[in-house]
């Protein structure tokens, strides 16, 4: 066993478990690469994800493998996978379902039988989350945040593990809706998808124009995966790093204390959540990698991540094309590790 330092009750996490959990990272990255070339930070803070049990906003153009790399990942850990394709007509029912009437021809009766919507499933692709109006979002919003819905009335529970994975196109604005700010801080992530380098795009053009490859294969089932999930919790974090990770978070607050960056560009910071997901994303990396404790490079690694959509650059930012991973690079910079704990 493996015991972690700390002013509280000290975690322990099994080293066996530690090892296998590294080697099913493994498994399941050699699954996704027979269909997913190249992307190697997206698909491993898709991975992050679903270990540490956030939902992500994966942000590309189109035609990038977005939907393919959810897709992929879903069937490496056999979980259930729907696509709901957001449009401006789609209604909330269409995602939770709805009651339907139904007769009942022995008994001459009638009664209302409720039909799940597409969010029953383990693994949801929201594609194009922006082209759907804000009463159809709130509808996500609410399965997302308390993993149930309300129809007519009546809560259902939605089964575990439950993630969303959401889409969106950067570049095509007209028509949609942006997503409110209380709906982006629930994403844990926002994974950022860009064209693949010369060679990889030339592998993806000879792969995708041959014969179809061999499929991905399940390694681990959705049991396996939320015992690992309640692994991850265990993972034990020192004072000194939770206190980096805070420090990270209020760092991208405007006000008299924030690094210049900071209070040039941004209108408004990140919530304590952003902390919360730093430290999460920290246990569920570390574990990954084979480790029971988290280190300062695991939240400087999750930074970008956890804390680009969670910005709101104001208009200087807008005028200097000054996006907000610049700043958070700033941030980062600008926020000291700190010295005493480990």
């Amino acid at each position: 066993m493996t015991t972690l330092s700390s002013p509280h009750a000290p975690a322990q996490v099994d080293e066996s478990l530690v090892e296998r959990v590294a080697e099913l990272r493994q498994r399941i990255l050699g699954e996704v690469r027979k269909r997913v070339i190249g992307q190697d930070e997206a698909v491993e803070l898709a991975l992050l994800a679903l270990f540490a049990g956030g939902h992500s906003l994966i942000v590309g153009v189109p035609g990038l493998a977005k939907t393919l790399l959810v897709h992929t990942l879903a069937q490496t850990v056999d979980l259930k996978f729907n696509r709901i394709q957001f449009t401006p007509d789609l209604m909330p029912s269409d995602i939770t379902g709805t009651d339907l009437l139904q007769e009942d021809v022995e008994r001459g009766t009638r009664k209302l039988v409720f039909s799940p919507g597409p969010i029953f499933a383990n693994v949801v692709l929201a594609d194009e989350i922006n082209r759907t109006p804000p009463k159809t979002q709130a509808a996500l919003l609410e399965a997302m945040q308390e993993r149930r819905v309300t129809v007519q009335g009546v809560t259902y529970k939605l089964d575990e593990p439950f993630f969303v994975f959401a889409t969106q196109n950067p570049i095509e604005l007209e028509g949609t809706y942006p997503l409110p700010e209380a709906q982006l801080d629930r994403f844990m992530f926002e994974i950022v998808i860009d064209y693949l380098p010369e060679d990889e795009e030339v592998s993806v053009v000879q792969t995708t124009t041959a014969l179809a490859g061999e499929e991905p294969q399940a390694v681990v089932s959705g049991a396996e995966l939320r015992e690992f999930q309640s692994l991850v919790r265990q993972v034990h974090v020192v004072e000194p790093v939770a206190r980096y990770a805070v420090r990270l978070a209020r760092a991208s607050r405007p006000g008299p204390d924030a690094p210049e960056a900071v209070r040039k560009y941004l209108t408004f910071g990140a919530s304590v959540r952003a902390a919360q997901f730093l430290v999460l994303g920290g246990k569920a990396r570390a574990l990954l990698q084979g480790r029971a404790h988290v280190g300062f490079e695991d939240i400087r690694a999750l930074a970008r991540p956890v804390l680009r959509h969670r910005l709101l650059p104001n208009f200087h930012a807008r005028a200097e094309s000054v996006t907000t991973d610049d700043v958070v690079a700033k941030i980062v910079d600008a926020v000291a590790v700190p010295r005493s704990g480990l």
